[in-house]
């Protein structure tokens, strides 16, 4: 898929770093998720207080992804990728030593945004690096770290339930969160090309921008449809199908798997076919999966059903961004952190969707139809604004331009 061209232009150890340190953060991100049906053994929740507790990460991530974002141009990814595994460890000590209430775990749970905040100095270290016509592989490739969310749905209740306890959980993780910072710190290198620290007042300046808030809301889509989802399978399949929490975890792992492994696809694909080409092709499969798992099938099909609408939002990651960088490519740590932090505030709202809806109505059909419909209005919103795009900032089918110097259009 990468072919010699890829492999000359950028910087591979750093590629695989940005991997590495996004992969064991996105885990640690999502522990809770898969951990929520163990944890009621010791804290009964309704199905409100359930959705808190895995949307709680989700929603510190999304602040923290605005710092992060900041800090990324200000003192470089590496260094921002440090600072934020070190922190990380603060709230897994808790979590292993110190909780004994349910607020106790929902300030962990919020404290763990800090590691769902990786995504805004990761992609940068691996963007900066890659030229044009490769930020699209380079970004799901480095992007890809969301697969960590697979060994959180595969072995966090496991490990619980061998040990009998959750909080053994959180201190094992320690360890290769360890081992990674080790790797990232011996491995990563900021790109030459790093650029002028940003001030606050360039928040502003992107933020007045139509597409900033267009890309907003295809990421609040794709990464928050695929993050909120993975985080809330583990509780859908145990309230839903009164399934075993290993085995509920079990079958999140499926689904999860095909949104973390088909992300580069997505990236891949749309360096040759065009992001915009690809994200209106994938919010339709993704509308009509939607539907379909609204009528709430047998085990069997509904796991089909979720399984390509994971996979159709996992390669939409990769497509935004393909796009992205073509348009802020100056601005790529800011504008990281404005979009990645869109993109965790669609998975902090999903969970809560589903849960609320579930404990208003006693159904989860109504939430996966309101999902629907929204990935429906990104089609729309893509066969509005591909014109002005293509004519101002992309190639023919919105493919890159590689003589771009990737400076802000005006």
């Amino acid at each position: 898929m990468a072919g010699k061209g890829f492999l000359k232009s950028g910087h591979t150890p750093s590629l695989f770093s940005a991997f590495a340190y996004f992969d064991i953060s996105f885990m640690i991100w999502s522990m809770l998720g898969p951990l929520a049906v163990v944890i009621m053994s010791d804290y009964p929740m309704d199905a409100s207080q359930k959705a808190n507790l895995v949307a709680l990460p989700v929603l510190g991530g999304s602040i923290l992804r605005l710092v992060f974002g900041f800090l990324t141009d200000y003192i470089g990814p590496k260094r921002t990728g440090q600072l934020g595994m070190i922190i990380t460890m603060v709230p897994l000590i808790l979590g292993w030593q110190f909780v004994d209430s349910l607020g106790g775990l929902y300030v962990v749970a919020l404290l763990l945004g800090f590691a769902g905040a990786s995504f805004a100095a990761a992609l940068p270290l691996a963007s900066r690096w890659y030229p044009p016509q490769y930020q699209g592989l380079a970004m799901g490739i480095a992007g890809a770290g969301n697969s960590g969310t697979v060994f959180s749905t595969l072995f966090a209740n496991r490990i619980a339930t061998h040990f009998g306890s959750w909080h053994v959980v959180f201190g094992l993780a320690l360890i290769p969160i360890a081992i990674v910072f080790i790797v990232f710190t011996i491995l990563a290198k900021d790109s030459p090309n790093q650029p002028a620290p940003r001030k606050l007042s360039d928040y502003a300046k992107v933020l007045s921008i139509r597409d900033t808030w267009l890309f907003c809301l295809l990421y609040g889509v794709t990464f928050g449809g695929f993050v909120g989802m993975a985080n809330y399978l583990t509780i859908f399949f145990n309230t839903q199908y009164n399934l075993s929490p290993v085995r509920a975890a079990d079958f999140a792992t499926l689904c999860v798997i095909a949104g973390s492994l088909f992300r580069p696809v997505g990236g891949w694909l749309s360096d040759k076919v065009g992001g915009i080409n690809m994200l209106m092709g994938l919010y339709s499969i993704a509308a009509v999966m939607l539907l379909g798992i609204s009528t709430l099938p047998s085990i069997s099909l509904i796991i089909v059903l979720l399984f390509i609408m994971m996979m159709a939002l996992g390669m939409g990651n990769g497509a935004v961004f393909q796009l992205v960088p073509q348009r802020f490519r100056q601005e790529i740590g800011l504008i990281t952190g404005i979009v990645g932090a869109a993109g965790g505030l669609g998975g902090y709202f999903l969970p809560k969707l589903l849960g609320n809806i579930k404990m208003a109505t006693g159904s989860y059909s109504t939430g996966f139809i309101i999902a629907s419909v929204i990935a429906a209005l990104c089609v729309v919103t893509l066969l509005i604004v591909q014109g002005s795009w293509k004519r101002s900032w992309l190639g023919t089918g919105g493919k890159a331009r590689v003589e771009e110097s990737g400076a802000l259009p005006s």
